[in-house]
């Protein structure tokens, strides 16, 4: 692997800078940096600045409307924006159901809901865990039973991001009951106006509704809403984790927040001089450094053998494993720097519309919430522990 970016990417990544620093809202990096939260209104107004450049469906085929970027490309974007405060584009729609649609949908459904995903017409939620049915998706018990011109759902399913906004929800449902596990599942999209459906929020450690539960009670989705052969929704289910994954190790969020933690450190006071001149913080610090090195050499290394028509196996989860660790040991540091200032969690000082007092400095109001929240790292997107299983298997044997 050669190490170093061509003339051509170095151009690239110039280019990208240029049109961050042009096109991007002070406002919404603003609160990126600041780790404020973001609005619906935020995310859909950053994803069309990027459609009307035409850079939002990274992972699209170029006659749908993707970039035609090459993998290096898609790691130097994600890189640029992480640094420059952009938001994360929402995956459920663009990087998620599009490319399942894209490969096993109709040409009625690629004409209706691909424009509509880019132009950020429709928000997008997941229905794949249940509460017995997470890392073991197969085991899902939400059912769908065919009568006449459209499926009758029963059910529920849990952790659905964002699912408050959404107007649409993919979903894994059982369509025959007899089959194996993994057989018998089907792929729908659904209305999430239906009548019968109920959106029921789950509020996270860190004061969040981020998270919900959705039921479904005799919801009625018109049979042309299956993606994909009755029966063989497994068959997407694992085409779309393939995208899930995609950028899971989160590099450019981590180099972003190192760099901001070594900020802070440097201006933090322990013991009479700066937190960054303590040894044993030092220490930790560059253990994190050296990871996320090691990380980003990984990341590339699987970035150039996609780019040479390689697919990835058990890098992915190498990845995962890494990733999610190493983001998670960042926000253990931020608590560290903040010292007592961590303990008190004042939810309204995390908006944008905030103006009361802090507790301590400004940036240790929301180190807690997102020590919390980056909890969930490690288990979504196939928790951690599975993605060991996968690599004792495809590469140990065992």
């Amino acid at each position: 692997m050669d190490i170093n970016f061509t003339a051509e990417e170095a151009a690239f990544r110039d280019e990208v800078r240029a049109f961050l620093k042009d096109k991007l809202p002070a406002d919404i990096s603003r609160k990126v940096k600041e780790h404020k939260r973001l609005g619906k209104e935020d995310t859909v107004r950053w994803q069309k600045i990027l459609n009307e450049q035409g850079w939002l469906a990274l992972h699209w085929p170029k006659e749908y409307g993707g970039t035609g970027w090459s993998p290096i490309q898609k790691h130097i974007f994600e890189e640029e924006c992480a640094e420059a405060g952009a938001p994360t584009v929402l995956p459920f729609g663009v990087n998620m159901v599009a490319p399942v649609v894209i490969k096993f949908g109709t040409q009625e459904q690629k004409d209706y809901y691909l424009p509509r995903i880019l132009k950020s017409e429709d928000w997008w939620c997941q229905g794949y865990s249940e509460p017995g049915a997470g890392s073991d998706l197969a085991s899902l018990k939400t059912r769908a039973v065919r009568e006449g011109d459209h499926y009758v759902v029963n059910g529920q399913k849990t952790w659905t991001t964002l699912g408050q906004h959404a107007d649409m929800i993919f979903c894994l449902v059982r369509t025959d009951p007899e089959a194996k596990k993994q057989e018998g599942i089907s792929f729908l999209l659904i209305d999430m106006n239906t009548p019968g459906i109920t959106v029921r929020p789950l509020i996270t450690l860190d004061g969040e509704h981020e998270v919900n539960e959705v039921f479904f009670d005799d919801v009625k989705v018109p049979v042309e809403n299956l993606v994909g052969e009755e029966n063989k929704g497994w068959t997407c289910a694992k085409y779309l984790l393939t995208f899930e994954r995609t950028g899971i190790a989160g590099v450019g969020q981590s180099k972003a927040a190192l760099a901001h933690l070594k900020q802070v450190a440097a201006q933090q006071i322990s013991n009479g001089r700066p937190l960054i001149e303590d040894p044993h913080f030092r220490r930790r610090l560059a253990d994190v450094e050296m990871e996320l090195m090691s990380l980003e050499m990984t990341n590339l290394r699987t970035v150039a053998a996609a780019e040479a028509g390689g697919v990835p196996g058990a890098e992915s989860s190498f990845l995962k494993i890494m990733g999610t660790e190493l983001r998670q040991e960042i926000t253990h540091l931020f608590r560290t720097a903040a010292g007592p200032y961590a303990l008190p969690f004042l939810n309204e000082a995390l908006h944008d519309d905030f103006d009361g007092n802090y507790v301590g400095p400004e940036f240790a109001a929301s180190v807690s919430a997102r020590y919390f929240n980056f909890r969930k790292l490690s288990i979504f997107g196939g928790s951690n522990e599975i993605q060991k299983n996968i690599i004792s298997k495809m590469i140990l044997g065992l």
